[in-house]
């Protein structure tokens, strides 16, 4: 087996369990996505650590940490860093994407901290790649 120095975009959308237009049309548009080291067939080829490099800093989520039994507006939860826009918690909300809230008091939603890891372990995140050797 030939032990290959880059990875191509099908490679990266593999390694990371997304898909190939993620890939192209998102992360390579990146002002911060590593330059190409070369072409294997019709696919630019990407030096492998600094794709994970990239992964690591860009895309992946860290874990939420947040008190269990605190209420928490949409605003208080994307200033707490849980990596997910006040607006984005809104509009999720209302395509039933996002957990109803747990108390609505004056017209303000507010969620428990534990509703909300929950809700986060079950978002979309990307794997961190094995190390193939």
């Amino acid at each position: 087996m030939v032990d290959r120095p880059g990875i191509t975009a099908p490679e990266i959308a593999e390694r990371y369990g997304v898909s190939i237009h993620t890939v192209t049309k998102t992360w390579a548009q990146h002002p911060q996505w590593p330059a190409s080291a070369g072409k294997r067939g019709r696919y630019k080829e990407y030096d492998t650590q600094a794709v994970a490099d990239f992964v690591r800093e860009h895309v992946q989520r860290q874990a939420v940490t947040l008190e269990p039994q605190r209420l928490y507006t949409a605003q208080q939860l994307e200033d707490a860093g849980i990596g997910i826009k006040a607006g984005t918690i809104r509009a999720d909300l209302t395509r039933k994407r996002w957990p109803e809230p747990d108390e609505t008091e004056h017209g303000v939603n507010r969620w428990l901290g534990q509703t909300v890891m929950t809700a986060m372990t079950g978002r979309r995140s990307y794997r961190r790649a094995q190390d193939d050797g």
